[in-house]
């Protein structure tokens, strides 16, 4: 944990490199001093097809980021920041970039070093 899961057009893959994307989403999350960083997990979703941005099939990016409940807002809100300022500067002309940040519930989380 954390996941950060990044949803997007696959138009937008056309000039930068998929790992790219990943190692920058990557180190933002590492840089914020919030997570160790070997557990730090990045995905990309990119989409062909099957979509639609305000009606029609339009550039976009979203990052789906679920952490450990426990961060402040404020953390949360520097950590959503970086990511878009990042892929921000990786793709000046996509129109749309956007974050959100979900918590995990620590009561109700489970992995397989649990059971």
């Amino acid at each position: 944990m954390p996941h950060f899961v990044i949803d997007c057009s696959e138009d937008i893959l056309n000039n930068v490199d998929t790992k790219t994307v990943l190692t920058n989403v990557h180190n933002a999350a590492n840089n914020s001093l919030l997570f160790d960083e070997a557990d730090i997990k990045v995905r990309l979703n990119p989409f062909k097809d099957n979509y639609l941005v305000g009606g029609k099939e339009a550039p976009f990016l979203h990052v789906f980021a679920n952490i450990m409940q426990g961060r402040t807002t404020e953390q949360k809100a520097a950590l959503s920041k970086s990511i878009v300022t990042t892929l921000k500067i990786m793709f000046p002309d996509l129109p749309f970039i956007a974050i959100n940040i979900r918590d995990f519930e620590k009561a109700t989380y489970c992995n397989k070093s649990m059971v």
